[in-house]
């Protein structure tokens, strides 16, 4: 049976060894008594013993009096305490994310791992941490805020239908994104050689081999301040793409793949082009399976629309009245588009049955 690997972390103690013990070892090593060390250092008694007791820090100046009485430098009776206060301080914290354990299971927490996204841990509590890390916030009621109530929730509400349910699904792959598109080595943007590169990629839509494709156009948009990550949605959450602003001069367009088709894809990624060229630098948009009428969606569905196909060329198509698969092929061939762009328009446009050209689609899915 395969043994499942956890995580290498650095062993960390669940207790704290008070400074005042090591004092304690060496004043017994040197025949030096509590009170002893007292009249040298000037310090009273119960002040000793309180540091003895791990009741009383050891203040920078007692570690200077320590150091020219016992002969070991300051520098190591202040780490020793400053070592104490963090052992206590992380001991203190790992009891209360015990108390939020429960908070893993509004999250994919064995698909995180699985996907190599968070490291397996045997404890709950460090699979908290292990989200607190993923999230980078430092609590899970500063995700709270941060998600329900902050810039974030506010952000990417304005164009989902997210219900609480769903929010930590959501929450999870949009992180993921945002997290691969910092990796994602950009040019500042720049408009004008966005619109230049959205050119660029439309005929890529033809290509033969759509992971060329996809390469390309993630190389195109790079030289424009556009990173462009696709991250594996999660099951039924029904997300195609995202858009946010990494920051003032570096724009993320994130896909899913959710469709599985080619045509799908592409049209994702220029709906969510065209909110970056559209729409403002603070909103998160969400395109969902289920849909949004939000009219910032609209103008990016008809962004999207017109620049794969030409609005009076479409025209000038539809009114020829011939959907044969002959037609529709020269017709996106004229294009320098892929077939199925045409085919997924008709469609949804009502101008010809679902079961129609579907031969036309190209499939395409995660590697294994």
């Amino acid at each position: 049976m395969n043994t499942p690997k956890l995580a290498h972390r650095q062993f960390t103690p669940n207790y704290a060894v008070p400074p005042g013990e090591s004092l304690v070892e060496l004043l017994d090593s040197i025949g030096l008594s509590q009170a002893d060390l007292a009249e040298r250092t000037g310090r009273p008694k119960k002040t000793i013993n309180e540091i003895a007791k791990g009741k009383a820090a050891i203040t920078p100046e007692t570690a200077l009096q320590l150091e020219r009485v016992l002969g070991l430098p300051s520098s190591y009776w202040n780490a020793l305490e400053q070592n104490y206060r963090a052992a206590l301080a992380r001991i203190e914290e790992r009891h209360r994310l015990s108390q939020h354990v429960n908070w893993l299971s509004d999250f994919p927490v064995k698909e995180m791992i699985k996907r190599k996204w968070i490291n397996e841990r045997a404890e709950k509590v460090d699979l908290v941490e292990e989200l607190l890390t993923f999230f980078g916030v430092a609590s899970p009621d500063a995700w709270k805020d941060l998600w329900f109530r902050g810039k974030e929730a506010t952000a990417f509400r304005k164009s989902s239908n997210h219900d609480a349910a769903e929010l930590a699904l959501t929450a999870t792959w949009l992180r993921k994104g945002e997290l691969n598109g910092r990796d994602v080595k950009c040019q500042s943007f720049d408009a004008a050689r966005f619109k230049d590169v959205l050119s660029e990629i439309r005929g890529l839509t033809a290509h033969e081999d759509i992971n060329a494709a996809i390469k390309s156009t993630i190389d195109a948009c790079a030289s424009a301040g556009v990173a462009v990550v696709l991250i594996p949605e999660f099951p039924k959450l029904g997300i195609c793409g995202a858009t946010r602003w990494l920051s003032t001069d570096k724009a993320l367009i994130q896909l899913s793949l959710h469709y599985k088709r080619a045509d799908q894809l592409w049209f994702s990624f220029f709906h969510e082009a065209g909110h970056i060229l559209l729409h403002g630098k603070r909103d998160i948009f969400v395109e969902q399976k289920k849909g949004n009428q939000d009219l910032q969606e609209v103008e990016a569905d008809a962004f999207a629309s017109d620049f794969l196909i030409p609005s009076d060329q479409y025209k000038k198509f539809i009114s020829l009245r011939d959907f044969s698969l002959a037609a529709i092929s020269s017709f996106a061939k004229s294009l320098n588009i892929a077939p199925g762009i045409v085919v997924g328009r008709l469609q949804h446009d009502k101008h010809i049955g679902y079961q129609i050209g579907t031969n036309l689609f190209v499939r395409i899915g995660w590697a294994q």
